[in-house]
């Protein structure tokens, strides 16, 4: 069913929106562009969120919202949009979510995955777009951050959107870095080479999925380049609302890596100096607490994931076991 975008409602599984109109911007023959957002229990950042796609100079083909609670998409059907929107159901669970949204994908689609908190630069999309017009090798751009909250107490709507527009007043960077890996907040593909390969979101990394992104990526990697293009620019709230339980976080840093060590998708050095640091960080945290992050949550998931590495019972869904 669609309807117009100014008097959407919301059916049992899904809430469509016809656009309403379409920007100056001409669109690209070649291209469908779908922007795909998984969200969990924020349904007021995701409206803000996707209510700014509206300021795109280049508006989306389609905006897909991923949900596992219809809840986390109710007050979308509030928002008088210029551009297609869906809400998609699934399980709770970043890949589950991102899998949702890719099985509505088409061959000439690029799909840009946002994390519900990340804002774009109104000229975003139109770049993306150029980006993968431009360079037929490109599978995977992520974005360059202006400003990225998550590793503070993150960033008001207000505040990430006055950040952004001071990080506007530079000029943006007019070159094409190579990329490492996408960075789950912000991170567009080729669609082709994500259905030509059958390529899809490690369900074994459950809930907040850490390293998802990592993981996607490098199985990706040998099908074409991957790029952080400098004007692709936006600001990552790191809002900490709705996030993983400190404890189910800690787990996951220490068993997720070790995991996709046995996996072959990332090293032995980078997953060590990953739990490393993140073991640092949440002993920093315990001794001098912080109010934004659980940090001796996460330090006790860490604790329980060694032992489990130990005994040799570890693997990424045990967080279901433990309590929050």
């Amino acid at each position: 069913m669609s309807l117009n975008s100014s008097a959407c409602r919301i059916p049992e599984t899904s809430l469509e929106c016809d656009d309403t109109g379409r920007n100056a911007a001409e669109r690209h023959p070649d291209f469908r562009v779908v922007v795909g957002i998984p969200t969990v229990g924020r349904a007021a950042i995701v409206a803000d969120t996707v209510n700014a796609i509206a300021d795109q100079t280049y508006l989306p083909d389609l905006v897909l919202i991923s949900v596992a609670d219809f809840q986390d998409a109710a007050l979308l059907k509030d928002l008088n949009l210029p551009f297609p929107l869906s809400v998609l159901i699934s399980e709770k669970g970043a890949t589950v979510q991102r899998n949702r949204i890719l099985d509505e994908l088409q061959q000439n689609d690029l799909v840009l995955f946002l994390d519900d908190d990340f804002l774009m630069a109104p000229d975003y999309l139109q770049q993306m777009v150029s980006v993968f017009a431009d360079n037929p090798e490109v599978v995977l751009a992520t974005g360059k951050l202006i400003a990225d909250g998550i590793s503070g107490p993150g960033y008001d709507h207000a505040t990430g959107l006055r950040k952004l527009a001071e990080g506007l007043m530079l000029p943006a960077d007019p070159g094409l870095a190579s990329a490492h890996t996408g960075y789950g907040c912000n991170m567009a593909f080729r669609a082709s080479a994500l259905l030509t390969h059958e390529l899809r979101f490690d369900e074994s990394l459950p809930l907040y999925a850490w390293l998802e992104d990592v993981d996607f990526s490098n199985r990706l990697a040998p099908h074409g380049r991957f790029v952080c293009p400098g004007a692709m620019r936006g600001v990552h709230l790191g809002t900490k609302t709705g996030r993983t339980p400190g404890r189910y976080l800690g787990y996951s840093q220490i068993a997720n890596p070790i995991y996709l060590i046995r996996k072959g998708t990332i090293s032995r050095k980078r997953a060590c100096n990953l739990m490393l640091r993140n073991i640092a960080s949440n002993l920093y945290g315990t001794v001098w607490p912080r109010p934004w992050a659980d940090y001796r949550g996460r330090l006790m998931g860490n604790l329980i994931a060694l032992r489990d590495v130990v005994l040799r019972r570890d693997r990424p869904d045990r967080i279901r076991d433990l309590k929050a």
